[in-house]
């Protein structure tokens, strides 16, 4: 199997690619060969099968048709601005969420001769807008508030489309909050949920710029890759023609990540929280969904953490090593 993976050299894409190079397969298909593109040339994993990075714009006349021309059978699509930076830079937004995505699939679209890929697309519960029932259900419409999601939203139906004309075979996850994220903080509007846990677990204080009473979804960079491992390599024919499925998550508030923060590594970690409210933020956050009841995917087999102690201790042992400052 030959994978394309663009967004590479983000967190979800680089642990990605690190799975994949430890198993060499994805389900029981062996994996022969990888393509790994982003805006920054991707670091090639140690693997057991030729690896390629390059530094692309997908959203650059003739890169997308570059880089399926050699008609990769499983395409991951990551690549994409994200929320904060989309909502401020309204242009970049656009041409890299919603002109990047429909370049690629056209790339596919046009290739014809019988190519028709597993099409994997990286969406978001952004796709949804209040007023929101207590819990989000399958059939909930989408009413994006934000351009992020607005992006997402379009993509989703452009993934939805082309597979019902038969020109690739799509999957869109719509991934909740990813937590706790390793590494600096990025311009996403929903960094400071990992903001809260990571500093605070590396001794290093931390702002919290909305109330504890906020809240929201998540899932770890663990059960992402996992998501992602599913949904390239499982049955899509019980999916139906709507493709894209809100996976599951652990429902939380703010207060309810501290509180969990505090059983694993004690008072000493939450007292490095600083509380500063951002309105900015909180208006962003307030028109994000909460709470899902995700059926189609959990029956589909698509599977998260049980708790957010589950989380926090997920993030310990993949990126600390098991161990607290």
């Amino acid at each position: 199997m030959h994978v394309l993976v663009t967004g590479a050299a983000g967190m979800i894409g680089r642990k990605f690619v690190e799975r994949v190079a430890r198993d060499g397969r994805i389900g029981k298909a062996p994996v022969e060969r990888m393509t790994l593109t982003d805006v920054v040339p991707p670091t090639p994993p140690k693997a057991g099968f030729k690896t390629t990075a390059r530094a692309d714009d997908i959203a650059a006349q003739g890169i997308a048709e570059a880089l399926v021309k050699d008609r990769p059978e499983l395409i991951l699509h990551l690549a994409a601005i994200v929320s904060g930076e989309a909502e401020s830079d309204f242009e970049k937004g656009y041409r890299v969420n919603l002109d990047g995505t429909r370049r690629l699939l056209d790339a596919v679209r046009t290739t014809g001769d019988g190519y028709k890929p597993r099409f994997v697309f990286a969406s978001s519960i952004a796709v949804f807008g209040a007023p929101f029932p207590e819990t989000i259900p399958d059939e909930f419409h989408l009413t994006p508030l934000t351009s992020y999601g607005t992006q997402k939203a379009i993509g989703e139906l452009l993934l939805a489309d082309y597979t019902r004309r038969g020109f690739l075979d799509g999957v869109g996850l719509r991934f909740p909050t990813i937590c706790v994220r390793p590494g600096a903080p990025n311009k996403a509007a929903s960094g400071f949920f990992s903001n809260i846990i990571r500093e605070p677990l590396a001794g290093k204080e931390v702002v919290l710029p909305v109330p504890e009473t906020v809240r929201h979804t998540h899932a770890s960079p663990r059960a992402a890759v996992n998501f992602l491992m599913h949904a390239a390599s499982m049955d899509t024919t019980a999916i139906g023609p709507r493709r894209s499925l809100s996976m599951p998550g652990v429902c939380v508030t703010v207060g309810e990540q501290i509180a969990a923060l505090e059983r694993i590594a004690g008072a000493k970690a939450v007292k490095l929280i600083r509380r500063e409210p951002d309105p900015v933020i909180t208006r962003i956050v307030a028109g994000w969904p909460e709470r899902f009841d995700p059926v189609r995917a959990s029956k589909l087999g698509f599977k998260a953490e049980s708790s957010f102690d589950d989380i926090v201790r997920a993030h310990v042992e993949d990126e600390l090593g098991g161990k607290l400052a």
